[in-house]
């Protein structure tokens, strides 16, 4: 055991002591919370590509520890300053079934939003924000006041095939969610932006199905030739004041920055890191009640973990988002 004085100088060291998400004390009640991490291990809505993403959430314990720190841009120590919980794994006994899985997701993001607390979720497949938004939006919702959210989706990919009856089997997949979430009354498109876009089409109307659901969307291309900055003002302004959701997918990153993704796109550019934490800083002020990370595929990292590094860096910066929203409400 060691001593508090000797617990400050270890904490921070990725692979000392016991793993939780960055080092948070792990309870499963969110009540006991102003910000519940939730893992969740799940890989069944995403048939296209190796099923190991169910390994996010461990993976991303293992190293999270060394993001305990304080946030230097925004002058607040998120981990010290607000109540945050490792809130556990979602358990997933059907974990081969999609649809069930979802609606355990579901289940737990609820009992978040019936306690008023806010979750970061690292999964897992891009599902998971369908389940999550489930639970955590919309009518019912304590924690959005029974309203949808303003979705800022971070990814290469729209998620919007709503013209598909399911994705290799699974109909609540990594490729509907961002179509059925709007038609439960659990995202506002009309406040919601996709960001960076990009990589070779399966079709040339690649982008019809977000654009039909009333999504503004900005590509790659886009988001270079307007400017970064302008384009998360836009994407601020158009969030509003409402309860706003973050789902940042690892494959909006550039291969280089994030090599160990589900649906890797090498044709183009992503997101540099010092880019991606320019928009989500940029995002500072907005009522964000929730947020997740996804797409990290384990078994394809470097064995540095580079990639799981990045996940547990970009949830942290989210942490730090809502802290200070959190922070500043209370003066």
């Amino acid at each position: 055991m060691a001593d508090d004085g000797i617990r400050a100088q270890l904490e921070t060291l990725y692979w000392w002591g016991v793993p939780t998400f960055f080092r948070a004390p792990h309870d499963e009640d969110p009540a006991n919370c102003d910000i519940g991490v939730l893992g969740i291990p799940h890989s069944a809505g995403n048939g296209s590509t190796e099923r190991d993403q169910h390994l996010g959430p461990r993976a991303v314990r293992g190293v999270s520890s060394h993001n305990r720190r304080p946030h230097a841009a925004f002058g607040i120590h998120a981990f010290e300053d607000v109540r945050v919980s490792d809130l556990g794994d979602v358990p997933l006994p059907e974990a081969m079934d999609n649809e069930a899985c979802i609606d355990r997701i579901a289940a737990c993001a609820r009992a978040a939003a019936d306690a008023d607390t806010r979750l970061v979720s690292i999964g897992g497949d891009h599902a998971i924000t369908g389940g999550v938004l489930l639970g955590l939006a919309g009518p019912g919702s304590r924690v959005t006041r029974d309203q949808p959210v303003a979705l800022i989706h971070f990814d290469a990919h729209v998620d919007s095939y709503a013209q598909l009856p399911h994705w290799l089997g699974a109909k609540r997949s990594a490729a509907h969610w961002a179509a059925y979430l709007v038609e439960s009354g659990c995202i506002d498109p009309s406040r919601s932006t996709q960001i960076g876009m990009r990589g070779a089409p399966r079709t040339t109307t690649w982008l019809k199905t977000s654009y039909d659901l009333g999504y503004a969307v900005r590509t790659m291309a886009e988001c270079r030739a307007m400017g970064l900055q302008a384009m998360i003002d836009e994407a601020v302004a158009r969030a509003g004041d409402g309860p706003v959701y973050i789902t940042f997918d690892l494959d909006s990153l550039d291969p280089s920055i994030a090599p160990a993704v589900s649906n890797l796109e090498v044709g183009e550019g992503g997101f540099t890191i010092d880019e991606a934490n320019l928009m989500l800083r940029s995002l500072r002020g907005l009522d964000v009640v929730g947020a997740d990370v996804v797409c990290l595929m384990p078994t394809k990292d470097l064995p540095n973990d580079q990639t799981a590094m990045v996940a547990g860096h970009i949830a942290a910066e989210q942490v730090a988002l809502i802290a200070d929203r959190l922070l500043a409400s209370r003066g």
